[in-house]
């Protein structure tokens, strides 16, 4: 869409007060690409150390649900974002009665939920994996029977990084992995063999204009994404069908922000999207490097009605998630890391690592994807994780 259709009256411009709900490192890096481009941003989490908090120019500590916060971070923000999709949606909805919220309480609603979220993909003509909702112990067979023996079964809301699911060959393992869940609605879905799993993030505003990166091919570990290179390893004809079911879920939800969409690519050629993310994504980090225009960027100009920037990769991208494992020795061995030329550092600032914490990431920009895989592999070697 043409950018001199851009309303001059709902631009927020640099110097206005950008609010983001959720302070982890997602809200980190809009901070620090609103703040690149002049803005000042505001902070709203309960926890005080949080790493969007350390660097903010507000911090607001209160729990989501707390109205009296709610209305004092709405009279202040100029726009409300969202860093994670587990805001409440009521939370969202009280804060766009006293200023602009995007993405809007609707459009998370539907990412909060596998059920709305797989029902609102087939409505939108994008195909999934087989599924079931199980709501109770009785609906187990039936589901099984729809689903198949081989399975994954998977909490309808709150699950995230491979938590809140359990891999299940047959009906008894289903039974069993749901009172293991707490018998809370649940998804089944098929389990299907993966020749490879790719992402797209795209950007939409309010004016409709939408900006689409090159899909990603993501590995993931243990349910966390471990790396991704850009561009995926898939025939042009599955890529753009990729971003075009992208766009139309965009456009479907009438969506303002950024958001990722994932899919796998069974062996049997077929493309299925698994879930989709309200926000910036992991896989989206070599935005960051590669691109003239980050998905942090991209966050920050949706936000404030501002025209999209370039989505365009410049040769070859990659990204490798940095988990507190890497930490289990002591620190890593940072002068090894930045010796690879092609790499660039970015960590959270978080005190604490853990097993399975993200704590950082590493981009790589190459020439082509075999300059990427060769510095992953350097790197991972340098961080002391299995490439």
């Amino acid at each position: 869409m043409s950018r001199e259709t851009l309303n001059p009256s709902n631009i927020i411009l640099p110097g206005s007060l950008l609010g983001v709900m959720g302070g982890g490192q997602l809200g980190r890096m809009f901070a620090l690409e609103a703040i690149r481009q002049g803005y000042m941003v505001a902070v709203f989490d309960p926890d005080p150390n949080s790493p969007a908090g350390q660097i903010a120019h507000q911090h607001l500590c209160a729990p989501y649900t707390d109205p009296e916060a709610l209305d004092e971070f709405g009279d202040a923000c100029a726009a409300v974002t969202t860093e994670f999709e587990n805001v409440p949606a009521e939370s969202l909805r009280r804060l766009a009665t006293l200023t602009r919220v995007a993405p809007g309480a609707d459009a998370l609603e539907v990412a909060q939920d596998r059920r709305v979220e797989k029902t609102f993909f087939s409505k939108a003509g994008i195909d999934t994996v087989r599924w079931q909702a199980i709501e109770n112990e009785a609906d187990v067979a039936a589901a099984v029977a729809e689903v198949g023996e081989q399975s994954i079964i998977k909490t309808a809301t709150l699950g995230y990084d491979g938590k809140g699911q359990r891999v299940c060959s047959g009906a008894d393992e289903v039974r069993t992995a749901f009172l293991e869940l707490g018998a809370v609605p649940c998804v089944l879905e098929q389990r299907v063999d993966l020749a490879a799993e790719i992402s797209v993030v795209a950007a939409r505003n309010d004016n409709g204009e939408i900006a689409c990166y090159p899909p990603g091919e993501n590995v993931h570990r243990n349910g966390i994404l471990h790396s991704t290179v850009v561009p995926a390893q898939a025939t042009t004809a599955r890529l753009e069908e990729a971003q075009d079911c992208a766009v139309r879920l965009l456009e479907a939800l009438n969506y303002v922000g950024v958001l990722a969409l994932e899919f796998f690519i069974a062996k049997d050629g077929q493309m299925l999207a698994n879930e989709m993310a309200p926000r910036p994504h992991n896989s989206g980090h070599y935005t960051q490097d590669a691109c003239a225009s980050s998905q942090f960027d991209q966050q920050v100009r949706a936000l404030c009605n501002m025209p999209l920037g370039d989505p365009r990769v410049q040769g070859a991208a990659g990204m490798l998630n940095l988990l507190g494992d890497a930490w289990a020795e002591g620190d890593p061995d940072w002068p090894a890391v930045l010796a690879q030329a092609e790499s660039t550092l970015h960590l959270y600032g978080k005190a604490e690592a853990r097993d399975g914490r993200k704590m950082g990431h590493i981009n790589v920009v190459s020439q082509d994807q075999a300059g990427v895989r060769a510095c992953l592999a350097e790197v991972s070697k340098a961080m002391k994780i299995t490439p």
